[in-house]
């Protein structure tokens, strides 16, 4: 019986010094430091000098914190595309960069604040900004060290800061030669906005989340209009932000939406033989001539739900100590079939409204004019939308079209400046209370007789900060423009 042959002497592989385990994480710093000692990234420039440019500006990442795996991701695919222009004869330099200003840092310096129960704004600006300033440049050190872990070439010892004087310098003079050729202007223009952290956010830091919000139904009294029979009615609107209303300047329609004049009639029980004007004190909140009947105008095919709310109103008003324990309401065309009482949306162009808060003068004196709206749809609410320019990216777009300007009314920490002529300097726009159906706006507008139906269940998806988790607000804001087509 032969012996098994072992094959192993026939097998001819080059022998190497490579050991058999590849030992990286003791080798990698050495290999690292290497590169650092014979000053690689610098012969490679000198190698390449003359050559044709390869430049890879790099988006510089926030100096807020620890690498993470999308910084890997940056550095690693910039790098591999800096080496391959590299070893395509160009000369690719690599400026790493950091991003040291805005949110992201000042927040972090304020987490440490809040832990020593300080508060941001008690404490100097200057002193504020060298805190930041100071916390960048340790992050900047950190994620150097790190990325270059990674084996990332670049130029390391001079990176791009946005927080270099002579960067911020070259900005300043770059903008002013925007200014000097007359293309910078003054203008405004809504953002989102966070009245907790008191800053712009950029959609990147906005979340979408579902809330229970309260729904309001105002009366804007119709004091002008082509239409005889709209003057001393009303036209309703309705929102999920109360607080936009001490800002309304005006009321927007959809041009082919359909509209009509409804009748509104409240009864009492039959056979009721009691006093009708203890009934009438009782609703002095709602608008109507003899708090028995009005006249509302509303898109025709959101009359159903509109009633469902404002029966359901009515219905909160306790009569049992009358005898009984509500009211009838029920709404009917004048004429009994509609039709010399239905408008389209285009017939109330030049109608104008008044603010339900009109007594308090100046701003809410001023006439609320109907503007056509194409973005008005009759999906919800009630076909007619007020407009708020300084907090709606429609209503500003549309009362700027017809001369309407923001009032700037909502500073940065979400209150009514304190020289607003309603509800100056009271509470955050942003907080549930300020805008609950007991709470300030609404009872202001019941006493006014401008609400109609106020009510918190209305569910839908709100924006918040990603970072506070609070809710964002739509809020026009002074800024610097340059125009992109001059």
């Amino acid at each position: 019986m032969t012996e098994a042959k072992d094959y192993k002497d026939t097998v001819f592989l080059p022998k190497t010094d490579f050991p058999m385990k590849a030992g990286l994480p003791q080798k990698e710093p050495g290999i690292l430091a290497r590169w650092e000692e014979q000053g690689l990234y610098h012969k490679l420039r000198e190698a390449r000098a003359g050559r044709e440019k390869f430049i890879l500006h790099d988006g510089p990442p926030y100096a807020n914190g620890d690498m993470h795996i999308g910084h890997a991701l940056n550095h690693i695919l910039k790098d591999m595309v800096c080496r391959t222009q590299s070893l395509l004869g160009k000369d690719a330099p690599y400026v790493p960069g950091w991003d040291c200003h805005g949110l992201p840092i000042e927040w972090k310096v304020e987490e440490q604040y809040r832990k020593k129960k300080l508060n941001k704004d008690e404490v100097p600006v200057k002193e504020f900004r060298a805190e930041c300033r100071a916390y960048a440049q340790h992050w900047v050190n950190v994620q150097r060290e790190q990325v270059k872990r990674l084996g990332v070439l670049g130029n390391w010892d001079k990176p791009y800061l946005t927080m270099d004087f002579d960067s911020e310098a070259t900005i300043v003079s770059e903008l002013l030669k925007f200014a000097e050729s007359g293309q910078l202007y003054r203008g405004a223009k809504p953002v989102m906005w966070s009245p907790v952290e008191k800053t712009a956010l950029a959609e990147a830091e906005v979340e979408y989340e579902d809330i229970t919000s309260t729904q309001i139904d105002v009366a804007f009294e119709i004091t002008e209009s082509p239409i005889p029979e709209l003057v001393g009615a009303y036209a309703v609107i309705w929102t999920t932000t109360p607080w936009t209303i001490p800002v309304n300047q005006a009321i927007a329609y959809g041009p082919d939406v359909e509209y009509v004049l409804l009748s509104i009639t409240a009864d009492t029980p039959p056979g009721w033989r009691g006093s009708r004007t203890a009934v009438n004190e009782r609703l002095h909140h709602f608008p109507f001539d003899d708090l028995y009947i009005g006249k509302v105008l509303i898109a025709k095919q959101l009359v159903e739900p509109f009633m469902d709310r404002l029966i359901r109103e009515v219905q909160k008003v306790d009569f049992s100590d009358l005898g009984f324990e509500t009211i009838g309401v029920q709404e009917y065309f004048e004429d009994g079939s509609g039709d010399s009482f239905t408008y389209k949306g285009s017939d109330l162009a030049g109608t104008i409204a008044r603010h339900p808060m009109h007594h308090l003068g100046g701003f809410f004196a001023k006439p609320r004019p109907f503007l056509p709206g194409d973005f008005v749809t009759t999906d919800s609410g009630t076909g007619l939308v007020h407009m708020a320019p300084d907090h709606g990216e429609d209503d500003f777009d549309l009362c700027k079209a017809h001369g309407i300007e923001p009032q700037f009314a909502v500073e940065g920490d979400g209150k009514y400046r304190a020289d607003w002529g309603w509800l100056g300097g009271q509470g955050s726009v942003i907080n549930p209370k300020f805008n609950a159906p007991d709470g300030p706006i609404c009872s202001d507008l019941r006493e006014a007789g401008g609400l109609l139906a106020a009510s918190a269940d209305y569910k839908h998806s709100y924006p918040h900060s990603w970072r506070s988790k609070a809710k964002v607000i739509y809020r026009c804001t002074p800024q610097w423009f340059v125009p992109m087509d001059n």
